[in-house]
């Protein structure tokens, strides 16, 4: 669990070879025996117990600590009470809880026992949160005391759920309060022995077709986004370094991009409450002294329409390193970065189930404890591989394609010295026909394929060029058509639809719903708001339609499957015709 790299600089050759020293000369330490729990907060409260593990800032500026030992000794109490209401090792616990000491307390308390953590958004409305809860068979959920209600609503529908424990303010009808389950005197819970190769977080992804997808993550993940995570901080953790990100802690992003592997390496971790704005993320970074940050590439780009001139307006600043994912940053952005944070931005490519695999890095630390560059960031590009992942670019035949040809971007199971690689998700939730059509070739010996199409240029930089199926991202946010197709048709003026993304130039795109009406419905511009909120109280605020098309049908094929391809094409002709360009 070395945090560094394995690389010394006496080992460099020329600058041009420094990607290719560190993949020859890194190895992947994985033990037998791991945890969050005990890699992340168990370790550190004996080694460094007063360090200050979280702040927490809420909306009004009220400002809480935790040390590490106060981070373990909540971790403990509330695992005892976990285990006081029949939590055993596997069982599935929904973490429903906005970034604050307890999210992490919750994380850690789970690990603890053994038992899989499921996070959840907070935006999530009750079909959203319905359908996990019961797909997972959650047997608890720790939430934040505002969603108590709509959980409890929910227990008839989900009979595995047997306890709602409440965070904050009233109980509002929950089974157990939290301070209840950390009061002085609470006994201390057992903690299991767990393996790397133990399930510990069960994250819902979505999908182009179906219900969305849980991909079940071991412990070992943690370590596999270590190499990732180092790089593209440019050689995290610095001595005093404090990490920060507005990505929500129930999301793969906040998780684990940001709290666990800061947690991982014993430093700070802030959390703030509240609507994200571009001042008050300076305000903070400059509150707090935020030197590693996490931001999506909509984020910065509001950033810098607000405060152009950041070091001038927050001379306070510190930040050393910046990681930015979920889309491309853009010449803009990446320049702003540069000149006007006086930071490189690293941009990063990864996905729930394989995730920290490709990106940038400005620096790393080696074993000799020093700081040496790494390879620069080619603006535009999603970056190299990351030490320890065997990245190709595949073609339908699962066959590496020459250099410069679009295809499949994949990760190998094995790296280059034929190690397994501890990135790997185990596999989809009680969906193995899934899982197996993840893979390509033999179980042991295979490529893991995302979906997303690149191109590998000579230097082995990668450059996104789309989505092989129907998925976007729509302001950072992973956005499957299905589950909001499957909300929207069932409104009873909806007989069928069709979502895909419309090109935006803030947000990269928004969600677009295609919409076929029943008879005796009209089209008109109170039924498009009745949709859009019909489907925000259903699933999540990002997810409804931000426009809506009545159209007569939809292009189907000749199996009777909607088209989208021919849809998202259009939005983007559309889109160039009211930009001025040329169509292609």
């Amino acid at each position: 669990m070395n945090p560094t790299l394995p690389l010394h600089a006496a080992a460099v050759a020329p600058m041009a070879d420094v990607h290719a020293c560190l993949h020859a000369e890194f190895r992947w330490q994985v033990p037998e025996r791991f945890s969050f729990y005990e890699a992340c907060c168990a370790r550190w409260a004996r080694e460094t117990p007063d360090a200050v593990a979280v702040v927490c800032e809420s909306e009004t500026g009220d400002v809480e600590r935790a040390s590490y030992a106060a981070l373990n000794l909540a971790a403990l109490r509330l695992a005892a009470v976990l285990q006081a209401e029949g939590v055993v090792r596997g069982d599935r616990v929904a973490i429903v809880l906005p970034q604050c000491i307890e999210t992490a307390v919750a994380y850690m308390a789970v690990s603890a026992l053994g038992a899989v953590a499921m996070p959840l958004s907070m935006l999530f409305g009750p079909e959203a949160l319905g359908f996990r809860l019961r797909d997972s068979q959650a047997v608890l959920a720790i939430a934040d005391s505002g969603l108590v209600p709509t959980l409890q609503s929910l227990r008839r529908e989900c009979p595995a759920l047997r306890c709602v424990l409440s965070v904050g303010g009233q109980d509002a009808g929950a089974d157990l309060a939290w301070p209840e389950g950390t009061a002085d005197g609470a006994p201390a819970a057992k903690v299991a022995r767990t393996r790397a190769d133990d399930p510990a977080v069960l994250i819902y992804t979505s999908g182009t077709t179906g219900a969305p997808k849980g991909a079940l993550i071991p412990q070992r993940a943690l370590i596999g986004n270590l190499s990732g995570f180092v790089c593209s901080q440019n050689g995290f953790p610095h001595a005093s370094g404090v990490f920060w990100s507005p990505a929500d802690w129930a999301w793969t992003g906040g998780l684990m991009d940001a709290l666990l592997p800061t947690l991982y390496f014993g430093r700070t971790i802030l959390g703030s409450r509240g609507r994200f704005s571009a001042e008050r993320s300076f305000e903070l970074m400059q509150r707090h002294g935020v030197t590693h940050s996490f931001l999506f590439p909509t984020a910065l780009k509001a950033m810098m329409k607000a405060v152009p001139e950041p070091q001038r307006r927050y001379p306070g600043l510190r930040l050393a390193a910046l990681m930015s994912a979920g889309e491309a940053v853009g010449d803009a952005v990446f320049t702003y970065c540069r000149d006007a944070l006086g930071v490189t931005v690293n941009e990063m490519f990864g996905q729930t189930e394989i995730n920290y695999i490709v990106g940038n890095c400005g620096a790393y630390v080696g074993v000799d404890g020093r700081t040496h560059p790494g390879w620069p960031a080619r603006p535009g590009s999603m970056g190299r591989p990351y030490p320890g992942h065997r990245i190709a670019v595949l073609d339908d035949a699962g066959d590496e394609v020459p250099r410069g040809t679009p295809g499949d971007v994949a990760v190998h199971r094995r790296d280059i010295h034929g190690d397994r690689d501890p990135v790997f998700f185990l596999g989809y939730w009680n969906n193995a026909a899934a899982t197996r059509a993840k893979f390509t070739g033999d179980p042991d010996d295979s490529w893991c394929r995302t979906g997303d199409i690149a191109v590998m240029d000579a230097d082995g930089y990668l450059w996104y060029q789309g989505r092989s199926d129907d998925m976007f991202k729509a302001a950072g946010y992973r956005i499957g058509p299905s589950e909001v197709e499957n909300c929207l048709v069932k409104h009873p003026a909806v007989a069928n639809a069709a979502v895909v993304p419309k090109p935006d130039a803030e947000r990269g795109a928004v969600v677009k719903a295609y919409v076929v009406l029943a008879p005796g419905y009209s089209g008109d511009a109170a039924l498009v708001e009745q949709l859009q909120q019909h489907v925000r109280g259903q699933l999540a605020p990002y997810e409804y339609p931000k426009e809506i098309e009545f159209v007569d049908a939809l292009p189907m094929t000749t199996t009777g499957k909607v088209q989208r391809r021919l849809l998202r094409l259009q939005e983007e002709e559309r889109a160039k015709s009211a930009a001025g360009r040329p169509l292609d």
